[in-house]
């Protein structure tokens, strides 16, 4: 009897070696590096809030698309604040619900009450992209209200997911949109006018009050800045959303953007646009400006066969990269998202943030061997 319960106690250690070595996996292997630049963050990721999402994309012989995907420390629970990730939803649905309208393109032109200035729907989207621009999100927002957005995110099973506030403005919390007058492609106008929106519900989330002060009107107010009112995109919610543009055949039709090809071609050649070719100084504007994973703590040119779709966001010391990173030249592909906090001091709004020190050279290295190891599995 003895030697049956030796038996089976080597077996079930046996079984549980074995069952590790099936867990592991490239995101794994990637945080447990020794590389300082990833070290410094895995000493301490709760601190530094990290959460992780790794997509490993699967072609059968037909070419279908299915994912695997990999995460680390995930959870919609634990609150992050979106920053410019919240343009990704908002760009795409301008383009969704323009193909509501009869004669408008992504080329239409509008004009915003109380701003003589023509804007153009594909510039203000590039515009988005490129360099992430406050004010052109605004801008396309006035085009659709918080509710249409907040809805037809629901409505795709992209959850959750909120939408409360404009990140640029003069009133960036009003509720009413400002009246629009669009251009029609064949040379009628339309007027579209004002909508108010429901007003958000705080939300009720785990770290949703953050630090031991803030900066309020130049003063340091003490005690934890309040969450609870800001825009909620989680990282999972993010992650599908880029997998809902880039491979919309693997999900329900109900689940996808109601976009033309064209449309869908266009939002993914503006994500893996690099600023100079959007006609920005590239001195200011380096290629890794927006480009967080792989190339975000260099100034390098990012190499031809390498094309990153992607959108980032960086505020309150809260950095997020999404991204689909493709080299066709070697047959790699897989998406990654990852979020994480660099606010040392734990006082908000004092702009004194370690983007450069810690933020950026994490999720540069982060890319960059998620890549070679990828690279590696190909060859």
């Amino acid at each position: 009897m003895k030697s049956i319960r030796v038996f089976i106690l080597i077996a079930l250690v046996f079984l549980e070696s074995g069952c590790s070595s099936t867990k592991k996996n490239i995101l794994q292997e990637t945080l447990a590096s020794d590389n300082p630049k990833i070290k410094n963050v895995m000493s301490n990721p709760e601190a530094f809030e990290l959460q992780i999402i790794y997509t490993q994309i699967i072609r059968d012989e037909n070419n279908k698309v299915s994912f695997k995907d990999f995460t680390y420390r995930l959870n919609a629970k634990n609150y992050f604040y979106p920053a410019s990730t919240i343009k990704f939803s908002i760009a795409i649905l301008a383009l969704e619900k323009l193909n509501t309208i009869e004669n408008t393109s992504k080329d239409t032109q509008y004009a915003i009450e109380g701003n003589p200035e023509k804007l153009q729907f594909s510039k203000e989207i590039s515009k988005v992209f490129a360099v992430s621009d406050n004010e052109a999100s605004t801008n396309l927002l006035e085009f659709l209200g918080f509710d249409y957005v907040n809805e037809s995110m629901k409505a795709k099973g992209l959850q959750p997911f909120r939408l409360s506030h404009r990140v640029s403005g003069s009133d960036p919390r009003s509720l009413a949109t400002k009246p629009i007058l669009l251009y029609k492609n064949e040379g009628s106008t339309l007027k579209i006018p004002s909508v108010s929106s429901q007003p958000s519900i705080p939300l009720n989330l785990k770290n949703i009050k953050k630090g031991i002060g803030y900066i309020k009107n130049d003063s340091l107010v003490n005690g934890s800045f309040d969450f609870s009112s800001k825009n909620y995109y989680p990282l999972e919610t993010l992650h599908n959303t880029m997998k809902r543009i880039v491979f919309p055949e693997t999900f329900k039709e109900s689940e996808r953007f109601k976009l033309t090809e064209n449309d869908r071609q266009f939002i993914l050649f503006s994500m893996q646009n690099l600023p100079k070719n959007a006609g920005y100084d590239p001195a200011k504007y380096y290629d890794g400006y927006c480009k967080f994973l792989m190339f975000g703590d260099t100034k390098e040119n990012i190499p031809a066969n390498l094309k990153i779709y992607n959108k980032v966001g960086d505020a309150y010391g809260t950095m997020i990269d999404c991204a689909y990173i493709v080299d066709a030249e070697n047959k790699v592909e897989f998406m990654v998202s990852a979020t994480l906090l660099v606010n040392k001091d734990q006082v908000y709004n004092d702009d004194k943030y370690e983007y450069d020190t810690i933020g950026l050279p994490f999720l540069g290295e982060l890319g960059r061997q998620l890549y070679a190891k990828n690279l590696k599995l190909k060859k």
